[in-house]
């Protein structure tokens, strides 16, 4: 990674597991973000990858921290790892398989920058293809994702970040409890591209409504896939 002698003001956490197809086009896109590359940190998870991921995270060693799980733990464990590493004071997540339009780590740091009061912040995403064709535009706050919510990372920390017994509907958990005692705004800009494709954790429907259970049952309440 290179060396930065001064704090970044955004950390950027991806975990990765078997995403040699898409996570070049993640880092790319981060890397060309509006606000200059010294200014935010890409901290990448290999999390016990058996394909050409680490090959494709080593083409970009020089602009990212990469820290490789010896074997696979869960995409909740590594996003914590994540966390924990970040130098910065204000962290957002973005999955391996999507990526971000330009002016996404900008508009949603400036946020939070001008409005002290805020706790976080979601943007609007836009679904996209296999192929990262266009499919709709969507409203973060009616249809909630993982990705594109930049938070404060001590308010993470101190919600006692991402529960690892999840192997999905993590998100869901984390918002949950973080809405307990903080809220989270809307950015009425499409920043995100939500990548819909054969592999997303989302098609398994057998994990999906096992994780539902548990959701629902530490929550002691009902919950939508």
């Amino acid at each position: 990674m290179i060396e930065n002698n001064s704090k970044p003001l955004v950390s950027v956490i991806i975990a990765a597991f078997n995403q040699e197809k898409f996570i070049g086009r993640c880092l790319r896109s981060l890397l060309s973000q509006s606000i200059p590359n010294d200014d935010f940190e890409i901290i990448v998870v290999n999390d016990g990858s058996t394909d050409r991921t680490p090959y494709a995270l080593e083409l970009f060693h020089e602009a990212i921290q990469t820290i490789s799980n010896e074997k696979n733990i869960g995409l909740p464990a590594s996003i914590n790892i994540g966390i924990k590493a970040a130098s910065s004071e204000f962290i957002v997540r973005v999955d391996s398989d999507d990526y971000v339009n330009h002016n996404f780590l900008n508009f949603l740091h400036y946020y939070l920058e001008e409005n002290k009061n805020a706790d976080a912040v979601a943007c609007d995403y836009m679904l996209v293809d296999d192929m990262g064709e266009w499919i709709d535009r969507v409203n973060c706050m009616e249809y909630p994702i993982a990705c594109g919510i930049m938070f404060r990372k001590q308010q993470l920390i101190e919600i006692g970040m991402y529960d690892e017994n999840f192997r999905c509907h993590e998100d869901r958990d984390l918002r949950i409890r973080f809405e307990k005692k903080y809220k989270i705004n809307r950015l009425q800009l499409p920043l995100y591209r939500y990548r819909r494709h054969s592999s997303n954790m989302t098609n398994d429907m057998k994990l999906m409504l096992k994780n539902k259970k548990l959701l629902d049952i530490k929550h002691s309440t009902k919950s939508n896939l």
